[in-house]
């Protein structure tokens, strides 16, 4: 290849030479994509101008749940957390993403107990002391997303479900530590999947992580289950979440007729953490 084709600014936009920037990262993609791994398209990797926007996308995410934390408690409807979490992202200059995407109605996803995800908010659904909680919020911030949930224990629950809340943060971030340029996706779900089963917990395979920044979800889906080297190599610059969801009971789940909520078969409850993540050349950075 011509010397001067290493001399041009880089693909990814950065202003650096390619030879600086992008060269060695794609030479090793291309010797793992030639012994057969699935390596990720430029287009999956985000420049530093678009991971900046993510961030402050992200900061707000991040001060809703907050918000929501030292605001939740027994007698709040779901309708309420909805309120809370619309006027906050709009009076910090953002746009509920969850808000009319695809049909859904409201600005944030609130699941209780059996509910895994996507709980539609309402004024007639009350929270009552021993509940376990996912808030879930999505933020438009200047065209970048950012995606992050959390679990809250409404006054006290029993110690089965305080264990599960927490077996389900450990495994977000079990998962978290996984996230190296040349791991891979497989090797993420892997350690979130023997992890829960270690504790008791099975781990739901319908729903999973996604990669997200210019749009809401893209590409790759990340499993909370899998094996070690398998699925997709991660690349400096990918952004995406890492979101398990943990059963008390067994893994399979059912979707109610509004085509929305999602609960768990057996009526077992379910908990969730998530955070946006970007691989970095040495590791991880969270960005919600």
């Amino acid at each position: 290849m011509d010397k001067k084709f290493f001399d041009k600014l880089c693909w990814c936009g950065s202003g650096k030479k390619y030879k600086d920037c992008h060269l060695n990262i794609d030479t090793k993609l291309e010797e793992m994509a030639r012994k057969g791994h699935i390596v990720p398209s430029p287009d999956m990797c985000k420049n530093s101008t678009e991971i900046e926007g993510i961030r402050k996308s992200g900061v707000i995410t991040k001060g809703i749940l907050d918000m929501v934390g030292e605001k939740i408690k027994a007698g709040v409807s779901t309708e309420e957390i909805n309120t809370w979490v619309y006027d906050y992202t709009v009076e910090h200059g953002g746009i509920p993403a969850t808000l009319n995407y695809m049909g859904y109605p409201k600005s944030v996803c609130v699941s209780i107990n059996d509910v895994v995800c996507h709980g539609i908010p309402d004024d007639k659904t009350i929270l009552k002391d021993g509940d376990i909680v996912n808030v879930d919020v999505t933020t438009i911030l200047n065209g970048y997303f950012a995606d992050s949930s959390r679990m809250y224990i409404i006054g006290e629950t029993d110690e089965a479900g305080a264990d599960l809340v927490k077996t389900a943060e450990e495994c977000l971030y079990k998962g978290i530590e996984e996230v190296k340029p040349f791991k891979t996706l497989g090797d993420v779900g892997y350690v979130i999947e023997k992890y829960a089963k270690e504790k008791g917990y099975s781990v739901v395979e319908e729903y999973g992580g996604h990669g997200i920044g210019i749009r809401f979800h893209e590409d790759p889906f990340v499993a909370h289950c899998g094996q070690r080297g398998r699925d997709m190599v991660l690349a400096p610059g990918m952004v995406f979440t890492i979101e398990p969801m943990i059963n008390e009971g067994k893994k399979e789940v059912q979707t109610l007729d509004d085509g929305w909520t999602v609960l768990t078969y057996d009526g077992k409850r379910s908990a969730q953490f998530e955070h946006t993540i970007v691989v970095t050349e040495d590791g991880y950075k969270i960005l919600t």
